[in-house]
C-alpha cells in the first residue's frame, strides 16, 4: 500500500526538485519565456510523477483481491485500499488541472488571473502551479461560495 502516503505537496517538491537549477525572480519580467518554460517543464514533471504512482496503483489492483484471512486484517486492507482509490481520483482530477495550465502557457494566459486579469504572483505559483486566480480573488471567491451554501 502506501502509495497514498505520497501527498500532493511531496509529489510538487520531487517534481521542483527535477526541472533544473533555475528559479523565477521577481527581479525578471514577469512570464518571460524562461519562466513558462521552468512553469512547463514543472508542470509535466508534476504529472508525470502522478501518473508513475498511479501505475503503481493499477498494478497492485491487477495483481488479485484482498485475501487477508482475518476479518479484522481484510477490513483494515480495505479500508487501505478505499484511501487509495479516493487519493487517485483526486490526482485524476488533478491531472486535468495541470493539462488546463499547460494550455494557458501555450495560450499565453498562464501567470495572470482569470477574473481581474493581475498577475498571480510567481510565489503562489511555485506553491501552487495550476492556480487560476490571485489570493484575493480566491479568498473572495470562497466567501461568495461559503455565502451560498449557508443560504
Amino acid at each position: 500500500m502506501g502509495l497514498a502516503a505520497a501527498t500532493e505537496i511531496d509529489v510538487l517538491a520531487t517534481a521542483r526538485r527535477n526541472v533544473g537549477d533555475y528559479t523565477p525572480d521577481a527581479a525578471e519580467p514577469y512570464m518571460n519565456p524562461q519562466q513558462q518554460e521552468f512553469f512547463r517543464k514543472l508542470l509535466i514533471e508534476w504529472k508525470h510523477s502522478i501518473l508513475d504512482a498511479s501505475a503503481g496503483t493499477l498494478q497492485s489492483l491487477q495483481d488479485g483481491p484482498i485475501r487477508e484471512p482475518d476479518l479484522n486484517d481484510r477490513a483494515s486492507s480495505e479500508t487501505d485500499w478505499g484511501i487509495e482509490l479516493r487519493t487517485r481520483d483526486r490526482q485524476r482530477k488533478l491531472i486535468a488541472k495541470i493539462d488546463s495550465a499547460l494550455r494557458r502557457i501555450d495560450e499565453g494566459e498562464y501567470g495572470y488571473c482569470e477574473v481581474t486579469g493581475e498577475p498571480i504572483g510567481l510565489g503562489r505559483l511555485i506553491a501552487r502551479p495550476i492556480a487560476t486566480m490571485t489570493v484575493e480573488a480566491q479568498e473572495a471567491h470562497e466567501r461568495r461560495e461559503k455565502i451560498s451554501r449557508d443560504d
